[in-house]
């Protein structure tokens, strides 16, 4: 099935990084579009990061917890669409404790399967991530063709939801499209991740954890960039297929940070290494050619003038950052670092 659209979407995850963005960008561009959007409000789910749409009679918000079905099924009346970006999604707090992974990730992901099936979904878009294909080598790139080998219980969660995905598509015919994107940055992001993470420190005079030598490779979309693809693979793109959305930019954490740290003007003795991630993977890079080809898709912003941009955002949004940077966040980064300094 190709389709140019529907009237109304469910969109799970909304109020945080990529889902938030995404829907921005939905109802700027598709002005029938009425959207709702599911999300637990855990800890990286903010509401205010789409306050601009909050009186939008084409928005409305709903909070609820994907893997609860009597708050799905209510959220899903009347979608024709569902878009799936509910996930818990950071690598060490995986490390730490998966299971609230296998509840959201691999749990929700089936409740929303199921609910999708009973609702009579036109397209399910199920948005996974590079990580689930392993890791690389100093050379090559994953295909959509790739084998699935994650490493972190984060991947493992999403390859699973994935495969749940699949299942659904192969034994009961669901109309669903997959898609895995690279590593993203840009507005909203939690500062748990890197960029923000660095931003964030470096412009309070913080020193920015590396994780061992920083040698390890990533390929970055602008979450703008990023929102476009899924955009297009809702609209375009085939029931059953997987599209690789990734960016055109690959750099090593290190040069990142000095980058970053640049653009700033801040000194780059602000690095200080701590011991590298259980685990980690050496490379990611995904090959887009499929969903340039079929799609029509392609990333639009640089990642010199996107990271940019990223310095400014968080620049001009300090309550923003004080909101996100509150006790429990504090705590966290505690927890993760304090013990790691070398």
């Amino acid at each position: 099935m190709r389709m140019a659209g529907s009237v109304k979407w469910l969109v799970t995850g909304g109020a945080g990084f990529i889902g938030s963005n995404f829907i921005r960008l939905a109802l700027n561009t598709r002005a029938e579009l009425e959207i709702v959007n599911l999300d637990a409000l855990t800890y990286s789910g903010r509401r205010e990061n789409l306050a601009d749409w909050e009186a939008s009679r084409r928005y409305r918000f709903a909070h609820g917890d994907i893997a609860d079905a009597a708050a799905v099924d209510a959220a899903m009346a009347e979608a024709e669409v569902v878009v799936h970006f509910a996930a818990e999604s950071h690598v060490d707090r995986s490390i730490s404790d998966a299971s609230s992974f296998i509840r959201t990730n691999v749990q929700g992901t089936q409740t929303l399967l199921d609910a999708a099936r009973r609702h009579k979904i036109r397209r399910f878009l199920h948005v996974s991530t590079d990580e689930v294909y392993g890791s690389l080598g100093p050379t090559g790139r994953f295909t959509e063709e790739t084998p699935l080998a994650p490493n972190s219980p984060y991947a493992a969660s999403k390859a699973a939801s994935d495969l749940l995905v699949r299942a659904a598509i192969h034994t009961h015919g669901l109309p669903a499209v997959i898609t895995r994107a690279s590593n993203n940055y840009g507005p909203w992001q939690f500062p748990e991740k890197l960029i923000p993470l660095a931003i964030c420190n470096a412009a309070a005079g913080q020193s920015i954890p590396l994780y061992g030598r920083g040698e390890n490779v990533r390929n970055w979309i602008h979450v703008e960039d990023h929102a476009r693809g899924i955009l297009a693979a809702i609209e375009r793109g085939a029931d059953g297929e997987v599209y690789n959305l990734g960016g055109d930019d690959e750099i090593d954490n290190r040069h990142l940070l000095e980058e970053l740290l640049a653009i700033m003007g801040k000194p780059a003795e602000l690095i200080q290494p701590v011991a590298d991630r259980l685990g980690h993977d050496f490379r990611y890079s995904l090959d887009s050619t499929k969903a340039r080809g079929e799609l029509g898709w392609a990333p639009a912003i640089p990642f010199p003038r996107g990271l940019r941009a990223t310095v400014e955002w968080y620049a001009t949004h300090p309550e923003w950052i004080a909101l996100a940077r509150d006790r429990e966040y504090h705590l966290y980064y505690e927890r993760q670092y304090g013990a790691a300094r070398r």
